[in-house]
């Protein structure tokens, strides 16, 4: 399979859109057949994204259309308030936090964001972590553990940005914090 493995399967979901569209604007009534290219379009997915090798999951995760995190927040989250900053020195824009409800019931959101386009990719800094991202994100952990809130996660991550900026300002070190704090043990079996 190459780069378009997929490639069946946007065709019918357009052409399901299209008969959708169609059958609105013309007050059609398209049910039977929109159900049955419906019922065809979720075998041919299971079939294909089912079945797929390692560089097809890649290339999966690499496409620009994707949904990242204030994309699922859109979508599963009602009142969704985000917040910002970590009351130190700035607010990392490719680091989302923010409070919302899932089904009614108050959630924490931590998630990583890159943009869409050249233009939003500089704004959220390609998706990579400041100092400040990872230090806006524990705050913002500390604080849904203090009110006993639970935290979802959406992580689509680049890793540290890797600049000079990101060390002058201790990126090691608020990796590390947050390692610590989240209990988990980064040391490396050298044996």
């Amino acid at each position: 399979m190459s780069e378009d493995f997929d490639k069946d399967v946007h065709e019918l979901e357009a052409k399901i859109g299209e008969l959708k569209a169609m059958a609105q604007s013309k007050r059609l009534d398209m049910s039977s057949e929109i159900a049955r290219l419906e019922a065809k379009a979720e075998d041919l997915r299971r079939k294909v994204y089912g079945s797929m090798d390692a560089w097809q999951v890649v290339q999966l995760m690499r496409r620009p259309d994707r949904p990242r995190c204030l994309d699922y927040c859109d979508r599963i989250l009602t009142d969704f308030l985000e917040i910002h900053g970590d009351h130190m020195m700035a607010d990392d824009k490719s680091i989302i936090t923010g409070f919302g409800r899932l089904d009614g019931r108050g959630v924490a959101v931590v998630g990583n964001q890159k943009g869409r386009d050249t233009k939003e990719n500089l704004a959220r800094n390609f998706g990579m972590a400041q100092p400040e991202g990872f230090r806006k994100a524990l705050r913002f952990m500390r604080l849904a553990e203090r009110f006993r809130i639970p935290v979802l996660t959406f992580i689509d991550i680049m890793g540290a940005y890797p600049g000079i900026e990101g060390e002058e300002r201790s990126v090691a070190e608020a990796i590390a914090r947050n390692l610590a704090e989240l209990g988990i043990d980064a040391r490396v079996d050298r044996r």
